[in-house]
């Protein structure tokens, strides 16, 4: 029987590769399974942090350990794999290749879908926990144009410090006010946007703020997984009574 025989009759489930962390997660983080309107299953891969993987640190020992995880998940029934950290995407290929069903490591995986969807002369902005992380060759290797418009939440910011240094707490208003900040300072610098992604799966509670601060199309890991997820688990929808058979 194969996995996706496994599957029939059942809602799919996804399956979530957490970093190993303590910071709150709050409505709208990947973290909070309240977040989702559809079954998902965490796993924590122990040796990774958020800084850690931020900085490019996920070597050939610590991506297993993301194999290893995934396959965990696979096995107790998910039917696709995410991961909790935008920064993951380089490793796509691998995990895909390694876990046997659908992967959606980031939310920059997204970038070259929207660019297609905006009118002529207008880009996809990209804002993220770490800018000095986020360079154009790591934008290249995943399929993303070089000179996309990028820029990070300050790195003294409040909602940077917290997250990269794995804090227990965080001061929801001031994390919004980061955010917000930043979003206006990559339309200030490019005025040609027409979207905005969010690379970090933490800056998804604040996506309505810097829609309304920014007036643009705010996409991030909530989007694309739900895009995905309705891949995996298509809608029923109910017959029509008025329908005839021809």
């Amino acid at each position: 029987m194969t996995h996706q025989d496994d599957r029939e009759g059942r809602a799919a489930c996804l399956g979530i590769l957490m970093l190993q962390t303590r910071f709150p997660r709050i409505p709208g983080d990947i973290g909070n399974a309240a977040t989702w309107p559809f079954p998902v299953q965490y796993r924590v891969v122990s040796a990774a942090t958020a800084d850690g993987v931020v900085h490019g640190e996920v070597g050939t020992d610590l991506l297993e350990d993301f194999i290893a995880a995934g396959q965990a998940l696979v096995a107790q029934g998910c039917d696709g794999i995410a991961t909790s950290c935008g920064f993951m995407a380089p490793f796509q290929t691998h995990l895909r290749a390694a876990l046997g069903v659908p992967v959606a490591t980031s939310a920059l995986l997204q970038v070259p879908s929207i660019a297609q969807t905006l009118p002529k002369g207008r880009k996809v902005g990209i804002l993220t926990i770490s800018a000095q992380s986020l360079r154009p060759d790591l934008l290249s290797r995943i399929g993303i144009a070089p000179d996309t418009p990028v820029q990070g939440t300050a790195e003294t910011a409040h909602f940077t410090t917290q997250i990269l240094t794995d804090q227990p707490s965080l001061d929801v208003a001031q994390a919004r006010a980061d955010n917000v900040n930043a979003a206006k300072a990559l339309v200030a610098a490019h005025a040609d946007l027409g979207a905005i992604v969010l690379e970090c799966t933490n800056m998804v509670p604040y996506a309505s703020d810097i829609r309304a601060a920014t007036g643009l199309p705010v996409f991030s890991i909530y989007t694309y997984l739900q895009w995905f997820h309705a891949g995996l688990s298509p809608r029923v929808f109910p017959a029509d009574r008025t329908a005839r058979q021809p």
